[in-house]
């Protein structure tokens, strides 16, 4: 080991100036002169397994009084500028923002995953992925682009009503409100779906006029609820006047009407048919309206799927269903 006799009169700054020039070479025989004046040795180890993740040579400090070993990262790290590695998640609000950062970090290695679930769907990229070959080095998996697939309020709105007794007025306003989002059948919709679902496929303008009905008799006691052998409904309200009754408007009800409306912020639109379905309070009172949007779930995953395949596409990376491990 060297050692220098005057080091202690020798200015700080003279003997830290190595250790501040974080891109010159590690000068190991300066670190064995500084752990000689303080009773330390500075020993190196070198990587003769060739471990995974470790550098060729490995510094330690050694106590010569106890024989302990002390790692001398922590001198380097005090005056680190940048950090060690690229880390984190980035969170983008479009897939050309996506593919745009993927492409500008992606290595060799890095992975796409898509989560499928079509209530939360998203894309990650994992830039510091795992090497490509079965045998292959391990990496990080802390550098992250995600983006979550942003859902409209359109499409939130109709999920969000799902399912839910709306009385008249409420169901009237929710049509007025998204009068924009029905839309008219195509004829192979109208029999395919028909067919599987039973009922009569509705027309915009048939809804709208619906919607306006039942304004109308918001306040009216319904006096018959009659099914008709088309798969409609058809209801009958009755308005009461002291001591006479009067014969109210009818109002034929389909059962099945269509929406287009994109799930995804600036993302295409998609079609898909929505049960109505209604039930009449004992006694006749009031009238309850359900809406079912039939199985969202297939075409969120559709559409996930779709922009999965075209982030693979314009990032020339491998996507997969599902999801990343979780960074070590």
């Amino acid at each position: 080991m060297t050692k220098t006799e005057n080091i202690a009169a020798e200015p700080l700054e003279a003997l830290a100036s190595p250790l501040l020039n974080v891109g010159a070479p590690v000068d190991l025989e300066f670190l064995k002169t500084l752990a000689d004046d303080a009773g330390t040795d500075l020993v190196t180890y070198d990587n003769v397994a060739n471990r995974n993740g470790l550098p060729v040579r490995i510094p330690v400090l050694i106590d010569r009084k106890t024989g302990a070993a002390k790692s001398v990262k922590s001198l380097f790290e005090e005056w680190r500028t940048s950090p060690e590695r690229k880390s984190g998640t980035a969170t983008v609000n479009t897939l050309e923002s996506f593919t745009a950062l993927t492409n500008r970090h992606k290595t060799e290695h890095s992975a796409i995953f898509a989560n499928t679930d079509w209530r939360s769907p998203s894309l990650t990229a994992v830039i510091d992925y795992h090497e490509k070959a079965s045998a292959g080095y391990a990496d990080n998996g802390r550098h992250r682009i995600h983006y979550p697939f942003p859902l409209t309020e359109e499409w939130e709105a109709w999920i969000g009503i799902t399912g839910k007794p709306l009385d008249q007025a409420q169901f009237a306003e929710f049509i007025e409100d998204h009068r924009a989002e029905l839309a008219a059948p195509h004829e192979e919709e109208v029999t395919h779906w028909e067919e599987l679902l039973g009922g009569k496929l509705a027309a915009p303008n048939e809804m709208q006029m619906l919607s306006r009905g039942l304004k109308v008799n918001s306040e009216v006691k319904v006096s018959s609820a009659v099914t008709l052998s088309t798969g409609e409904g058809e209801l009958t309200w009755e308005e009461t006047h002291q001591t006479r009754n009067n014969a109210g408007a009818k109002i034929i009800v389909p059962s099945l009407f269509m929406i287009a409306l994109p799930p995804f912020y600036q993302g295409e639109k998609t079609r898909l048919p929505v049960r109505l379905r209604y039930r009449v309070t004992p006694g006749g009172g009031a009238v309850k309206w359900i809406i079912i949007p039939y199985r969202p779930d297939i075409y969120v995953t559709e559409e996930v799927i779709r922009v999965m395949e075209r982030a693979a596409d314009e990032t020339e990376l491998p996507a997969f269903q599902g999801s990343p491990e979780t960074a070590g």
